[in-house]
């Protein structure tokens, strides 16, 4: 085909985009995602200028690893058949500083019905999910089971401060190996 040049940044097609972001023109950062048929909103909080219309970049990245392992150990507890009436999972991530890696605590509640030989190989399963493997390359993970809720931080949203850290950075982004 002459005359038409190749798509910027590749060769994906627009029908093979598994995601797609693009700003709203709401608000200072409210971007809208969408994958397949499912759309919804990405955002930074009030605090920092943003209209708190969705989660933010590690807010997802948070959720992705919470809905994984869940996903994950609820697919070994059925292969199973062991009893698993409710299944949920909790995350907090942080962050010692702009350069230093990434922190996920996840809370993962299982059925009280599990003994602790279940429990335990629920636990190593967790720590297998896809997602889990994807982001422990950058990142500690440190998975507990329980019963209880994760404390709400309380620190300014660190997303909105990591970047603009790296922003006001004049070092060139690294990648990785």
């Amino acid at each position: 085909m002459s005359g038409q040049r190749p798509p910027i940044g590749g060769t994906m097609r627009k029908d093979e985009e598994a995601v797609f972001v693009e700003e709203t023109g709401v608000g200072s950062f409210q971007v809208s995602v969408r994958t397949g048929e499912t759309a919804f909103f990405a955002d930074e909080p009030i605090s920092v200028g943003g209209l708190s219309s969705g989660p933010d970049p590690f807010e997802l990245v948070g959720a992705a690893l919470a809905s994984c392992t869940v996903m994950t150990v609820r697919l070994y507890a059925r292969r199973k058949g062991w009893p698993m009436r409710r299944l949920s999972a909790s995350v907090r991530h942080s962050r010692a500083s702009a350069s230093g890696r990434d922190r996920f605590d996840l809370l993962l509640r299982l059925d009280p019905e599990l003994d602790a030989d279940q429990q335990a190989r629920l636990l190593d399963i967790a720590n297998r999910c896809p997602v889990h493997r994807l982001l422990a390359a950058s990142s500690d993970i440190v998975i507990e089971t329980g019963y209880s809720d994760l404390p709400r931080p309380v620190s300014a949203p660190l997303h909105a401060r990591a970047a603009e850290t790296l922003c006001r950075s004049d070092e060139p982004v690294s990648k990785a190996a």
